[in-house]
């Protein structure tokens, strides 16, 4: 059901009070009078500035009332089948007597065909009005509305436009998740920046919306430039990926394919959770959005908890996405020290998971089991929980070679063999560091930097696999009981096979 008919509903059955939140006055506003034409019922609009206005439907002239008190008590008198629109009456709640009077008028009018109906930027409200209010989220426009912008926009005289019917299209989708407003403005600055509007705008009004979306405090536009190449090893996770490449096209549609539901990562530190989320957005050439969950939580009550419904409402307009969660245990778990807002949140977003009907593609990713809750990593969440234990020695030579390869050096140049011995029970963001300690030796030496170089500076570092002994034991543990897939191709008792010796050498 669209945001009309679902008006339109709540007005047939006499809800005498709506709270619709959106910062699109003016679309709603057009919205709301397009339901109200279309069902012959009158609508009035007020504010503090200029009292009633007549949106819809003819009469005389509208009541006067400058203040809220004065406005509620003009709506209480009319007898009409009206819709009366109360611009941000929010600011008006905190007064006792109005917050009073509304709960008042929104009660003696049940038995009437008169409601009312307040636009608000945020959904938080008093404790009093809940019972008596219904909450509605005024969604962000669609692609056929954004359309509709861009159409107006164009036949604007003066600007030249040279889009191809694709183009015309990716732009459309490029602006997903914006505002009609914010949209508009890119597009005009599109337009601005180089003198006509061609395919050339995609990437402008991407780069614009990376800046909106940042805006939103909890989301974070991140480009897709890994692929399949910058990540070593995980095998078994990388054909898993590559099965459900087109899964998201309308081919998988037809042929009755739903959309996958996400993935979690759990894992040792350093073993590539992070790249691996940037990979799949790479792999998939989906938009991958970061939701910062630490920027969720705000001073107020109830702050959280609309920030978090904001973002991933966000997320799902801009879908088909990859929403990327990381290190979810730190911030989705923070007991009663935060008064319960973090559980509250966390709940928003295992029920957004469980229930979302949009392709957004969660990538969750945790490195301490210990403090995630069992309902999040139960089946119906995740289409598959991944294991990213230790690398072995397969997997160490290919991150060797692929880190080898980012810094412009030629793998057969170095001694990748010898290295990935010496790496045992090494993590992958060890050995890139090793490689980078010893570049620093040749680049200060004025040679180029060789295996030697690596050996040494491997040698100088103490592996996480010695540090955190006993969390990676645990880890492995939680494997073997079967609550994960492996993620390599390799079975993990090989590493832990390798990882028994490099103990016993590490502390003679």
């Amino acid at each position: 059901m669209g945001f009309e008919q679902e008006l339109d509903v709540y007005l047939r059955a006499r809800f005498t009070l709506i709270v619709l939140v959106t910062s699109e006055e003016e679309r709603a506003l057009q919205t709301v009078k397009d339901v109200c034409e279309q069902s012959k019922r009158s609508c009035l609009t007020w504010d503090v500035a200029d009292g009633f206005q007549r949106l819809v439907g003819k009469g005389g002239s509208p009541p006067v009332a400058r203040d809220p008190l004065s406005a509620l008590e003009q709506i209480e008198k009319s007898a009409a089948d009206c819709l009366f629109v109360l611009k941000d009456f929010h600011d008006c709640w905190g007064n006792p007597q109005v917050k009073r009077k509304l709960r008042s008028v929104a009660q003696r009018l049940k038995y009437t065909k008169t409601s009312i109906l307040v636009t608000t930027p945020v959904a938080t409200l008093p404790e009093e009005l809940k019972d008596d209010a219904v909450v509605v989220e005024f969604p962000l426009p669609r692609a056929d509305e954004l359309e509709a912008v861009l159409e107006r926009l164009t036949q604007t005289p003066g600007v030249k436009v040279k889009l191809t019917d694709l183009g015309r299209e990716k732009l459309v989708q490029a602006a997903l998740g914006l505002t009609a407003s914010q949209a508009q403005r890119v597009f005009a600055k599109a337009i601005v920046t180089d003198g006509v509007l061609d395919d050339r705008g995609i990437g402008l009004v991407t780069e614009e919306k990376k800046q909106i979306i940042r805006e939103s405090q909890a989301l974070e536009f991140y480009p897709v430039t890994e692929t399949l190449n910058d990540v070593g090893g995980l095998g078994v996770l990388k054909e898993w990926l590559r099965l459900r490449e087109r899964a998201f096209t309308g081919e998988a549609r037809n042929y009755g394919l739903p959309a996958p539901k996400g993935v979690a990562l759990i894992g040792i530190p350093g073993t590539g959770k992070s790249l691996t989320a940037k990979m799949i957005g790479g792999l998939w050439r989906l938009p991958l959005l970061r939701l910062d969950v630490g920027a969720l939580f705000g001073s107020l009550l109830g702050e959280a908890e609309e920030r978090t419904r904001r973002a991933l409402r966000l997320a799902e307009t801009v879908s088909p996405c990859i929403v990327w969660i990381d290190e979810m245990e730190k911030a989705l778990v923070g007991g009663d020290l935060d008064g319960g807002a973090s559980q509250r949140v966390f709940g928003t977003i295992l029920t957004w998971m469980q229930e979302k009907t949009v392709p957004c593609f969660v990538v969750a990713t945790a490195n301490d089991i210990a403090r995630l809750p069992p309902e999040l990593l139960r089946k119906g969440r995740f289409d598959e929980i991944f294991f990213l234990d230790l690398p072995t020695f397969e997997e160490r030579k290919e991150i060797l070679s692929v880190h080898l390869m980012k810094r412009r050096r030629l793998p057969q140049d170095f001694d990748v063999e010898r290295l990935a011995t010496l790496s045992q029970g090494y993590v992958g963001a060890e050995i890139e560091q090793a490689i980078i300690d010893a570049m620093y030796v040749g680049f200060n030496a004025q040679r180029e930097f060789t295996t030697e170089d690596i050996a040494q500076a491997l040698k100088r570092q103490v592996p996480l696999a010695v540090t955190a002994r006993e969390t990676i034991e645990a880890l492995r543990n939680w494997l073997r009981e079967g609550r994960a897939q492996s993620a390599s191709f390799q079975e993990v008792q090989q590493a832990e096979q390798q990882f028994v010796p490099l103990q016993l050498e590490l502390e003679t």
